[in-house]
């Protein structure tokens, strides 16, 4: 396992995670020692309305926001009793509930006058990364499972989330509109007597889930880990034991069965007082593990991995390291679905994984001109490697092609905003440089506007390099001497077609950073040295 990058501070942070979620708004705070490791001190939970909101009338309504308000400002003196106030220590999160929420601005708003703390909206691919980085190291300490198929599954309140792995590599990602409240609320509105209530629930998860059933069955042996607070109560309770935060527990499918067909005879008062529940767990548990129950059963399993990682934990841990920064194992996935995605739409592999490398050399060579965090090369990477796509709908206007279909796409670890960051370098590769009247990139703040054109300078100097699409131009060495930057290629006799495109594409690079490209070779023998520029 990669270890992660350490931010090099020498105090100990106390930091805190807010998740707001379809039934409940809940704080984690955690200590982070200098080493990186990590210490909970408190977890608070507050029960909201969020979801019925949202999933029923698609708004939030007045009341509901005003109740969140609330809950906020008792976490905010939490926080300041534990003396955190600055904004890099706090991070606030919302998911599908928020998400789908029509008036979702009014709401982050709202929560922002009234107390100071910004709802960050995390969309379906962060929390799939987040999932991915909790759920590798437990697999990896079984090498059993971390060797074969498996699916994590999470039974939300407002969805279902999938991720497959092979091998611990990413396969497959999907989110389910199939949440543990969404089946609660079908029962409510048709008025669904007790007796009847899990017929109806399995009748509702069958149809959400069988258009995907050719996902969810595979020729080979599969592993199913299940996470969320409904599945580890149930191993809990089954278990009569604590579900461990460093290893996966093992759960027989026919005792949950047997555990899932006891919570459907009891009564949502019989639970609370049984379990101590509050009342709206009571009313979701039930539905949540007949989810779970369903999606082990179309998966063939005979047995359920469960797991104690959560979105709050995930989160803590990425405040751990330095902002801006991926672990290796992280950026391989990114890359490996980036690949895939490529091989989709036939573009030129040799070429683009040419042109892909020698982004990186740049990138990595001008740092002190670009000035950009790390994980920017992942994305000029990703965008090397995808610029071409739009040739599998048309070589003419490729590079608007290029930026639709990527836009359009799905790849893992990456964001909506991450994903349309890489579509518009793609689309800035060739032909005319980024214009007011262009969308979306016009109506972009300046930050990220400054970045796309760095990068999508960076790009088009790589693609010259390679316009002979021999690849003959493998390693390069950069230099700055004065206002020109000269760019170095050891061991090749005749680079004429790549000098003349630079000359051509280098524009862009020269109107963005302030310097002239040159292009020069440099042959070594053992009498004589001979360097040719133009």
């Amino acid at each position: 396992m990669n270890a992660p990058v350490r931010t090099g501070a020498t105090r100990i942070r106390t930091v805190a995670v807010i998740d707001v979620g379809a039934t409940s708004i809940r704080m984690a705070i955690a200590e982070i020692q200098p080493e990186g490791s990590i210490r909970r001190l408190e977890s608070l939970t507050q029960a909201v309305q969020l979801g019925k909101d949202a999933f029923t009338t698609g708004e939030i309504s007045r009341t509901t926001i005003e109740e969140c308000v609330s809950v906020f400002r008792s976490y905010r003196r939490k926080l300041d009793e534990y003396g955190i106030n600055r904004q890099e220590d706090i991070r606030v999160v919302a998911t599908s509930a928020v998400r789908e929420a029509a008036n979702r601005i009014t709401f982050v708003d709202r929560l922002l006058v009234a107390t100071g703390l910004f709802v960050e909206t995390l969309d379906e691919a962060e929390v799939h990364r987040i999932t991915y980085r909790g759920v590798q190291p437990l697999l990896r300490a079984q090498p059993a499972l971390f060797k074969s198929r498996s699916m994590v599954i999470e039974v939300g309140g407002g969805s279902t989330e999938l991720l497959t792995l092979v091998q611990g590599n990413v396969d497959h990602t999907h989110a389910f509109r199939l949440g543990s409240l969404r089946l609660a609320q079908t029962l409510s509105s048709y008025r669904v007597p007790r007796s009847k209530a899990r017929k109806i629930i399995e009748g509702e998860i069958h149809s959400q889930l069988e258009p995907f059933a050719e996902l969810l069955h595979c020729n080979t042996e599969v592993n199913m880990v299940a996470m969320g607070g409904d599945i580890r109560f149930a191993a809990e309770e089954i278990l009569n034991d604590a579900v461990s935060d460093s290893k996966l527990i093992e759960l027989k499918l026919e005792d949950l069965a047997e555990f899932v067909n006891y919570v459907f005879s009891r009564t949502e008062e019989q639970l609370v007082n049984e379990f101590h529940l509050t009342y709206p767990e009571a009313e979701t548990v039930g539905p949540a593990l007949v989810a779970n129950l369903k999606m082990a059963e179309m998966l063939g399993v005979d047995r359920v991995f469960v797991c104690n990682v959560n979105l709050r934990d995930g989160l803590i841990r990425d405040m751990s390291e330095v902002r801006g920064s991926w672990t290796d194992d992280f950026q391989k996935q990114i890359i490996r679905a980036t690949w895939e995605l490529a091989s989709k739409y036939d573009v030129d592999e040799e070429h683009a994984r040419n042109v892909a490398d020698l982004c990186r050399q740049l990138f990595r060579q001008l740092r002190k001109e670009h000035e950009l965090e790390d994980r920017y090369e992942t994305l000029l990477y990703v965008a090397a490697a995808l610029h071409e796509t739009g040739s599998y709908i048309n070589t003419s206007s490729m590079h608007k092609h290029s930026m639709y279909l990527i836009m359009h796409s799905t790849l893992f670890g990456l964001t909506a905003d991450d994903l349309q960051l890489v579509a518009m370098v793609a689309r800035y590769h060739r032909r005319s440089m980024p214009k007011t009247t262009h969308q979306p990139y016009a109506s972009m703040d300046r930050f990220r506007r400054v970045i796309i054109s760095k990068l999508a300078a960076i790009l088009r100097i790589a693609i010259a390099l390679d316009a002979s699409r021999s690849q003959r131009i493998k390693q390069i060495e950069c230099r700055r001497v004065r206002n020109r930057l000269v760019i170095t290629v050891p061991s090749v006799d005749d680079l004429s077609i790549e000098q003349i495109a630079v000359r051509r594409n280098r524009l862009f690079f020269e109107t963005i950073f302030g310097l002239e490209a040159l292009l020069r070779t440099q042959v070594k023998s053992s009498t004589t040295e001979e360097s040719t520029q133009l």
